[in-house]
């Protein structure tokens, strides 16, 4: 071999260390195989998003082959961005509430069209998007004082840990709606399968098994095949169908009004604002990505992305998109850089043709992974002095809201709210921060919504 000769395996080394060095793999002290390890976690943990969201967004009238093709592709792109962005291991799909207010509030209830329920979403975003242009977003983020951001993360961790429990399911409405929730006492295979899921999940997790999650879904899985709670999928999904895409109608929102039409996107902008910045903080602060302040440092990119995702959500007929706290379960995994969020984009882009593959896996095997990152995330609560009330009631508003509600942002309101509240009784006017006054009054018009529109209506 002559001298001058490459040394061997280099050109086969050059990629890899070319990525590590983008994604910073030294400094956030993670490999290669990690990263693509919780990748595949959080797109495993994410997947059902794929059939989901047609099956609500069925309720509007739109076709749920084309919508479930469009779910994925655009999740898909828009998570590889933030990827590649961002770099943080944050992956975005339809968001779960918003799609939900896209069908029964805007189609069945306001009559809208979907295709003009999709133009209201785009307007949102768009409104998002000119926000973080101009900085406000971020700055909205940077003004939350570190309590609040604690309890966010702690309050999104007891929504997960809920939404878990719900998908395993064992908590439910009783018949006749009394109490509103309660405990299901286990009868079905499914059941059983989760409950043993959960188990595994946690003795994997606790003796600190590498890949703790993904086993625990990949063995539940395997396991409730001869229960019958998976079912194997008989061949791949036909062509895709991608005929939602460019079909909103922007102008058709306004035929209800201007007021009403301004006041229907700015509560679902307000959703859709502060459901983000809530998964964003408790994601970072999770994988470490956080100051000693609690700020997420690049954030703004971070928003660029999710709010340009919003928009696109509109654009494809999928409803916005978000970034998902689900994200945490790929941390958990050893996730810390935007490479995990490439490996669950390129996943999303697959599942297009490879549908029936994710669909196999139910949410018996999911439920536990679910549970036990919530409850992972509980340990955000430490640093919280819950003996001062400044601190305690409204982290306690923001910790309990969420999963009684199933909405991230009605937590986050109340908790914003009662932050200004209670300054304001103790006099501290000088330490509220002006956007922290900006945000409580736009939370109060958002809760009172429901009381201002009818006197909008009645004035014009």
């Amino acid at each position: 071999m002559c001298s001058g000769a490459p040394p061997q395996g280099k050109e086969g080394r050059e990629p890899v260390e070319g990525i590590a060095s983008y994604f910073k793999f030294a400094e956030r002290s993670t490999s290669l195989t990690t990263e693509i390890r919780a990748g595949l976690t959080t797109f495993m943990v994410m997947a059902y998003i794929i059939f989901l969201n047609p099956a609500i967004l069925s309720n509007a009238g739109m076709d749920p082959v084309a919508t479930a093709a469009a779910t994925a592709l655009l999740a898909g792109i828009v998570t590889i961005a933030m990827g590649v962005i961002g770099n943080v291991p944050i992956a975005l799909a339809a968001g779960l509430g918003i799609n939900a207010l896209v069908a029964f509030n805007l189609v069945l209830t306001r009559g809208l069209s979907w295709q003009g329920a999709m133009g209201v979403i785009f307007w949102e975003g768009l409104v998002i998007l000119v926000l973080v242009l101009i900085g406000l977003r971020e700055a909205v983020m940077h003004a939350v004082p570190l309590a609040l951001k604690k309890a966010i993360a702690v309050g999104i961790g007891l929504f997960i840990l809920f939404i878990g429990f719900v998908n395993a399911g064992l908590i439910a409405t009783p018949e006749g709606g009394v109490p509103p929730v309660g405990f299901v006492f286990p009868t079905t295979n499914a059941q059983f399968l989760a409950i043993g899921g959960l188990f595994l999940t946690i003795a994997l997790y606790v003796r600190k098994i590498p890949g703790a999650l993904l086993l625990g879904i990949l063995i539940t899985t395997i396991v409730g095949v001869p229960l019958g709670v998976t079912v194997i999928p008989t061949g791949l999904t036909a062509v895709p169908n991608f005929s939602n895409i460019l079909q909103l109608d922007v102008m058709e929102v306004w035929d209800l009004g201007a007021l009403t039409a301004v006041l229907i996107i700015f509560s679902i902008m307000i959703l859709d604002f502060f459901d983000t910045m809530g998964t964003v903080t408790a994601v970072s602060e999770q994988a470490g990505l956080t100051d000693e302040d609690g700020r997420v440092p690049g954030v703004g990119r971070i928003l660029l992305v999710d709010s340009a995702a919003a928009a696109l959500g509109g654009v494809f007929g999928t409803s916005s998109n978000t970034s998902y706290i689900e994200s945490s379960a790929g941390v958990s995994e050893g996730g810390r850089t935007g490479f995990a969020s490439v490996v669950t984009g390129v996943f999303f882009l697959a599942a297009i043709l490879l549908a029936p593959l994710a669909l196999m896996i139910p949410s018996a095997a999911t439920a536990p992974a679910l549970i036990l990152v919530g409850a992972l995330l509980f340990e955000q609560i430490r640093g919280l002095d819950v003996g001062d009330p400044e601190e305690a009631i409204p982290a306690l508003f923001t910790m309990i809201l969420m999963p009684l509600t199933y909405d991230i942002a009605i937590g986050i309101g109340a908790g914003i709210i009662a932050w200004v509240f209670i300054k304001v009784v103790r006099g501290k006017f000088s330490a509220v921060h002006p956007l922290m006054w900006g945000a409580a009054i736009a939370f109060l018009v958002f809760f009172l919504q429901g009381w201002l529109e009818p006197l909008l209506d009645t004035a014009l």
